[in-house]
């Protein structure tokens, strides 16, 4: 019997993946349980919680990519608030206390709305900090919110990485003639 009458296995253009179509599947079930393990680490660790989970769930298909873009705004403005909070304790008469815990509570709640854990974390004991009004604790806790920060950034840019190769290598077809 000739396979090839029976079946056509295609390839996705070489430009794209290279692959052959049936490999494509298995692809995608690869970067699933990539992303799985990934988000099982941050959970693990402290670094997301629910609400991560619950904003996910709002992604759908008319807007895949709602959740990258969600927290893409969430990482374009805490930059803002990192530069205001070091550029305030980097300030030689600093004494804007006050004006500090402004920042932390917008950084609080932006972190809160893409369950960002570990940072809202970091931002209570900033402004444990800052409620003393502690230069030395503030500048300890920005460094921890800055590292917290980089860290989640990092890893929601490679879960996010993971999940468009899984849509592009889930949307291959499986072509097959009787």
């Amino acid at each position: 019997m000739n396979f090839a009458k029976n079946r056509t296995v295609s390839t996705v253009p070489a430009a794209k993946t290279g692959l052959p179509v049936w490999m494509m599947g298995l692809v995608a079930d690869r970067l699933r349980a990539d992303a799985n393990r990934l988000l099982a680490f941050l959970f693990n660790q402290g670094i997301l919680d629910e609400q991560f989970l619950q904003l996910q769930q709002l992604r759908d298909e008319s807007s895949p990519n709602f959740v990258s873009e969600v927290v893409n705004i969430h990482f374009h403005e805490s930059e803002k608030l990192l530069r205001n909070l070091r550029s305030l304790l980097m300030d030689r008469e600093f004494s804007g206390y006050n004006k500090m815990g402004i920042h932390l509570n917008q950084f609080m709640g932006s972190s809160s709305s893409i369950g960002a854990k570990r940072i809202r974390n970091a931002c209570f004991a900033f402004r444990a900090a800052s409620e003393q009004n502690s230069r030395a604790g503030c500048l300890r806790a920005l460094e921890l919110l800055e590292h917290d920060y980089c860290f989640l950034k990092n890893k929601l840019h490679e879960l996010f990485q993971i999940q468009q190769q899984r849509v592009l290598a889930a949307g291959a077809r499986y072509p097959m003639q009787n």
